[in-house]
């Protein structure tokens, strides 16, 4: 008994860079949601096109660094203050001598909140993607260009999509499976 496969979407093949960016200002104003770009290297002007906004990952490395520094002056006060150590005539809770330790936590927490916040941000580890099954996309690290429009988009229809991905000039479009 054979397994009915369940279409994940559209794949449409261009080949230049400016065919590509194109296509996705249309793609972005015809109201699709759920669809991706990908190309061999980075092309300028792809996120105003695709309609993306600036990304959240200054503001998660932000609270990163805040939480390391208040993490690290909280742990230097309770420190001194539950155990206290008359040091050369220091006083128990100088805060310029916790900026050292405060600065190298903030860093800390920033490197990490980068890092997982990315990690996050991007959906990742993605262990599997429909686009990867299919040999034309092999090229998408060479010397082509792919949009790539889900089926589970609200304006998805097989036949008006394909008909709308061949009017962008697209070279070739096939239809990706589950």
């Amino acid at each position: 008994m054979s397994e009915a496969r369940k279409t994940w979407g559209l794949l449409a093949e261009f080949d230049s860079p400016g065919a590509i960016l194109r296509a996705a200002r249309e793609t972005r104003d015809a109201g699709y949601k759920r669809w991706d770009v990908h190309t061999p290297y980075p092309i300028h002007g792809m996120d105003p096109a695709m309609g993306l906004g600036r990304s959240k990952l200054g503001w998660i490395v932000s609270g990163g660094a805040l939480t390391g520094f208040l993490v690290a002056m909280g742990l230097q006060y309770y420190v001194n203050w539950e155990y206290p150590l008359i040091h050369q005539g220091k006083p128990y809770y100088s805060w310029q001598a916790f900026l050292v330790v405060g600065f190298e936590l903030s860093v800390l927490f920033a490197a990490f909140s980068a890092v997982l916040g990315m990690f996050a941000l991007n959906g990742l580890p993605q262990w599997y993607h429909p686009t990867l099954k299919h040999d034309v996309f092999a090229r998408a690290s060479d010397d082509r260009f792919y949009v790539a429009i889900e089926a589970s988009d609200d304006k998805f229809d097989p036949v008006q999509t394909r008909e709308f991905l061949q009017s962008l000039g697209a070279v070739s479009v096939v239809e990706l499976e589950d």
